[in-house]
């Protein structure tokens, strides 16, 4: 579709239900999210000429709910994509380059010969994510080659909202539009970014954020089949029931924590070698309470305890599932109160170690008990943890008193009323 076609189909309102029963975009926000569109047309335009075909796309962030640093190991989680989102427009070249200019940055010039193999000098770039996937298609058999993209966010860099995360899937999704007639599975797609991210970024994370951003909705995902891992969408409604998703960015950010990150997952897997095993998910509980003692000397004090969060978090998970299942708000927020206090005292994720002196999420969570006592709600951790966001669902009645407070503390916009988008990754036109 030629630009001027596009942005007539965004202004005119003909995407208007789409971008509402999809995407999850608010009446309110509406005129807003379509302007966004329209500039985002106008700037590819700007940079890479007005006569090219575009597609336009969207990634949502995803908001983790329950089953803290648990994908890893092979454990389950629940997550939701959100409304906050990537919004890429994008067009084909022939020669294999990619260029991707995303609003704020730099722009990544990615040549045919970057994507054969990783990169050390391009080692926590954007670059190397881009350089990942296109690999990833490759290796696993899809097509690929080369495109132009203008990129803007409003997933916050940086606050544990998966940013990299929906920008590798964006990266994903434009292939397989482009190049595979749109036919990669969405896991496939979250499969794809993972590689970029482990083998070409260098972040050992799990596979949570990709596929909870690339398949959409609320879902619960079961990782112990690395290969093929199980997901199950959740009908619930929490703004039904009464309950709005606060997110509060705390200002700190996520950028130089890599090595705290990987620590998590390098400290479980340790736990599990001691027995022979990869993964936490290949033992049991009894197995560690049988072996307490010689795993302390062999691992530490610190991997026993966050091996004991993985079992554990494993549990209240399934237990959140049949929470939302049977419509008992109740319980599930006190198991996200439990899962936020197992992930403080055990998991040891909220703070950096290095950087006592600075606990912004710490006591941004405090703030948030201190608000819900005598309330209906709950607030923990968000996602990796160690800065950026804390999470709280608070009752819809309270939200505007809520977000006055933290934003007292953390600044003007820093607590967003986040809404869950029935869709993953897709080309809105």
């Amino acid at each position: 579709m030629l630009p001027n076609k596009a942005k007539e189909t965004v202004s005119s309102g003909l995407a208007d239900a789409f971008l509402k029963d999809v995407l999850g975009i608010p009446e309110s926000g509406l005129e807003k999210y379509k302007t966004r569109l329209t500039d985002a047309v106008d700037r590819f335009c700007a940079l890479y000429g007005e006569e090219r075909d575009i597609a336009v796309f969207s990634v949502g962030g995803r908001s983790e709910l329950s089953g803290n640093h648990t994908d890893h190991n092979g454990g389950r989680v629940i997550a939701a994509a959100v409304t906050l989102d990537i919004i890429a427009v994008a067009a084909t070249r022939d020669d294999g380059v990619i260029r991707v200019k995303s609003e704020g940055f730099d722009e990544d010039v990615v040549a045919p010969e970057d994507y054969l193999s990783p990169d050390e000098s391009r080692r926590f770039t954007s670059a190397a994510l881009i350089a990942g996937v296109e690999h990833a298609y490759r290796a696993r058999g899809y097509d690929a080659g080369g495109f132009d993209a203008y990129t803007t966010s409003s997933v916050i860099k940086g606050s544990g909202l998966s940013s990299s995360a929906a920008f590798e899937v964006m990266i994903g999704k434009i292939l397989s539009y482009f190049y595979n007639t749109n036919n990669v599975d969405t896991k496939e797609i979250a499969k794809s970014a993972q590689y970029a991210e482990n083998v070409f970024f260098g972040k050992p994370c799990g596979l949570m954020d990709q596929t909870a951003c690339a398949v959409g909705g609320l879902v619960a995902i079961d990782f112990s089949n690395l290969a093929d891992p199980e997901v199950r969408q959740i009908d619930f409604d929490f703004a039904g029931a009464g309950f709005s998703l606060c997110i509060t960015n705390t200002g700190s950010s996520h950028s130089d924590l890599n090595d705290d990150y990987a620590a998590v997952p390098a400290e479980m897997k340790s736990v599990a070698a001691h027995f022979g095993k990869s993964r936490l998910c290949e033992i049991t509980e009894d197995d560690v309470d049988r072996d307490v003692d010689a795993l302390r000397a062999a691992v530490g004090d610190r991997a026993v305890m966050r091996a004991y969060h993985f079992f554990e978090e494993n549990r209240r998970v399934e237990r959140q599932l049949a929470a939302l299942e049977s419509g008992d708000v109740d319980a599930f927020l006190d198991l996200v109160s439990k899962s936020g206090k197992s992930s403080f005292c055990y998991l040891q994720n909220v703070f950096a170690p290095h950087d006592v002196m600075n606990q912004a999420t710490s006591l941004a969570l405090l703030l948030s008990e201190r608000f819900l006592e005598g309330r209906r709600g709950a607030a923990r951790i968000q996602g990796g943890g160690f800065a950026g966001t804390i999470e709280a669902f608070v009752p819809s009645e309270d939200g505007a008193e809520y977000k006055k407070m933290m934003e007292r503390v953390f600044g003007e916009g820093s607590c967003t009323v986040l809404g869950i988008r029935r869709a993953g990754a897709v080309k809105i036109i």
